[in-house]
C-alpha cells in the first residue's frame, strides 16, 4: 500500500505547520472536526499573535475560546490547550526541546494522562512535532484496513498501529515520482512547510507519509458510503470489490 500510493502521489507534506507548537495546537483542535475548520482557527491564532506557548498561557480563556471557535467544541479545546501549556511549564519548564528529549514511551504516557488527549492526538504530537517513529491511527486508516481485510472490525488502536509499524519498519522512504512519471494527479496535497520538510529519521518519514497517504485515500476514494474503489490506487488490492462502490 505504501509503495503503490507513494509512487502514485509522492510526498503529502503532512503535517502542514511552521513550528512544532503549531502542530501540537492543530492536533488538539482537529479532534472531531475537519482540517478546514482547524486551519481557520489556526489562522485566527496566528493573526492575533497567539500561536506560541507564552501567549496561550497568558490569554484569557474566553478570548482563546473565541479565537478557536471554528474548530468546534471550542470550550473543551481551549481548556485542553491551557492544560497542555500548564503541563509543559510544570514538567519541562515550558521547553518543547526538553519535552521531546524524554523517551518516547514515557512521554506518550504523560501525554495520555492529560485530559482530552487520546492515542491519536498523543501519537500525532510524537510523530509530527517530535520526530518519533510512531504511527498515527485515524478513522481513515481503520476504514481502509478493515475494507482490505488487514484488520478485523473493532480492532484496538494499538493493535492497528503496531501492525502498520511492523509492516513498514524496514521500508525506506521512496523518492518522489517525476512529474512525467506520476501515475495519478495528487489530490489536494499540501504545499511544503517548515515542519513538513524538516529533517527526520527515515522511519519517521515513512510513518509520516503513510499516514498522509491514507488520509488522501480516505478523503477522496475510501468514502464512508459509496467508496470509489474503481478509481482508487488501492482498488486492485481489494480481495473482493465492495458492493457499495457504484
Amino acid at each position: 500500500m505504501y509503495r503503490k500510493l507513494a509512487r502514485a502521489w509522492g510526498p503529502q507534506h503532512w503535517w502542514p505547520a511552521e513550528t512544532a507548537f503549531e502542530i501540537i495546537v492543530g492536533a488538539i483542535l482537529t479532534q472531531n472536526t475537519s482540517w478546514t475548520n482547524v486551519e481557520r482557527a489556526l489562522g485566527n491564532l496566528r493573526a492575533a499573535r497567539r500561536l506560541n506557548t507564552e501567549s496561550i498561557r497568558e490569554i484569557s480563556l474566553p478570548k482563546l475560546e473565541q479565537l478557536i471557535r471554528s474548530s468546534g467544541y471550542f470550550r473543551q479545546k481551549a481548556q485542553r490547550l491551557k492544560n497542555f501549556v500548564a503541563f509543559l511549564g510544570a514538567r519541562y519548564g515550558g521547553s518543547l526541546e526538553r519535552m521531546f528529549s524524554t523517551p518516547t514511551a514515557q512521554l506518550r504516557r504523560e501525554l495520555l494522562e492529560l485530559n482530552g488527549v487520546g492515542p491519536e492526538t498523543a501519537d500525532s504530537i510524537l510523530l509530527y512535532a517530535g520526530n518519533r517513529p510512531i504511527f498515527v491511527v485515524d478513522a481513515y486508516t481503520r476504514r481502509i484496513l478493515e475494507r482490505h481485510e488487514v484488520v478485523s472490525c473493532g480492532a484496538k488502536y494499538d493493535e492497528i498501529g503496531g501492525l502498520v509499524e511492523r509492516a513498514l519498519r524496514h521500508q525506506e522512504p521512496l523518492s518522489p515520482p517525476m512529474d512525467g512519471c506520476r501515475k495519478q494527479p495528487n489530490p489536494e496535497a499540501h504545499p511544503p512547510s517548515a515542519m513538513s520538510t524538516a529533517e527526520r529519521s527515515p522511519l519517521s518519514q515513512v510513518y509520516n507519509e503513510m499516514h498522509g497517504l491514507f488520509v488522501q485515500v480516505g478523503k477522496h476514494y475510501c468514502l464512508k458510503s459509496k467508496p470509489q474503489c474503481d478509481l482508487c490506487p488501492l482498488g486492485s488490492m481489494l480481495k473482493k470489490p465492495l458492493a457499495t462502490s457504484h
